[in-house]
Formats: structure tokens, sequence, C-alpha cells
């Protein structure tokens, strides 16, 4: 189903419809259609500024000390794989 909108938009955004569409020969309509396509699959990735953010704090975490010893985190890892190779977990957690 089509719906029809109204929306403004300055002339240069028309102008460069207007080529585009003239250019691929398409409508505007379905130009409009593609491109909002387009930025929505865009629109949930991380932008740079973003992803060199979370990069940082990943750096930052791994810089800091261990808050426990690495025997006791590699039984939990074990015990965890464990109970998800068995059916879950068969006691209480800790």
């Amino acid at each position: 189903m089509v719906k029809k909108l109204t929306f403004s938009v300055d002339d240069r955004t028309v102008d460069t419809l207007r080529n585009i569409a003239n250019r691929l020969g398409k409508s505007q309509s379905l130009v409009v259609r593609e491109a909002v396509a387009e930025y929505s699959a865009r629109a949930g990735r991380l932008t740079e500024a973003e992803r060199l953010r979370m990069l940082a704090a990943v750096d930052e975490i791994t810089q800091q000390p261990p808050t426990r010893p690495q025997i006791r985190v590699s039984r939990e890892l074990r015990a965890t794989r464990h109970a998800r190779r068995h059916g879950g977990r068969r006691h209480p957690v800790e």
C-alpha cells in the first residue's frame, strides 16, 4: 500500500532528487523510498565516533587488574560450559 505524505525540503534537496530520478529513470517517489530503505539499513550501525569510544572503553577495561584469580574464572567457565551441555544447573548459584 502506498501512502501519500507531505513534507518540506530545501531547494538543493529538490534539485538533487530530481537529478537522481532523471538520471536513473525512476520516479522521485521511488528514489525517496529507496533512499529511506538504504538509510534505515545503515541507521543501526555505529558511527565512527561511537566505534572509537567503545574501543577506548574496551582498552581501558583490559588495562585494569583482574578482580578474581584466573583459577576461579577458569572453574566458573568450565562449570558454565558443563551446565550448558548437560541441561542447565542442578544446584543453586552461590
